[in-house]
């Protein structure tokens, strides 16, 4: 008995225990625009030892929209260090779009009220992709990239510096 619970301790054990991602980019930045609603408008910078400042200008904390929303001063500037796993994930779905294989631009401007998001990476060979996508509708893997970054801004821990 006393080698089954050892055997399952140490399963349990290995199963807590997060892969590391090893990451071949030196910054991400995404940045999402202004739209004629209600949009979040912020920057949030990640850096590969999971420090990340989130410059965030209107409706990022707001449940509810108004214009006068516009009038106010700017949310503010916050500094964080994204969960570990979440890093990871992030660096996994980064990893599954093969970055630099994308179009630097997507959508189409027809519409004048959608929002722009702006991908910016930086990989450790010292290269770069930039990514801008009126409507935010790149492709499926895009968006979810886009989603999961988006979700940061209230699933970590934020101090605002300014």
């Amino acid at each position: 008995m006393k080698y089954i619970l050892s055997f399952c301790a140490l399963i349990f054990l290995f199963s807590c225990t997060t892969q590391k991602t090893d990451s071949k980019y030196t910054r991400i930045q995404y940045q999402a625009g202004a739209c004629f609603g209600s949009c979040p408008i912020f920057t949030i910078t990640i850096n590969p030892d999971r420090t990340a400042i989130l410059e965030a200008e209107h409706f990022n904390f707001s449940k509810e929209f108004s214009k006068g929303e516009f009038s106010n001063p700017r949310e503010g500037t916050f500094n964080g260090v994204i969960k570990e796993a979440d890093y990871n994930k992030l660096i996994s779905l980064l990893n599954d779009l093969d970055v630099k294989s994308l179009k630097d631009h997507y959508g189409t401007k027809n519409i004048t009220d959608l929002s722009t998001s702006y991908l910016k990476i930086n990989f450790t060979d010292g290269s770069s992709k930039n990514i801008e996508d009126y409507g935010k509708r790149g492709s499926e893997k895009l968006r979810k990239v886009y989603m999961f970054i988006e979700d940061l801004r209230h699933n970590q821990q934020w101090a605002k510096v300014k």
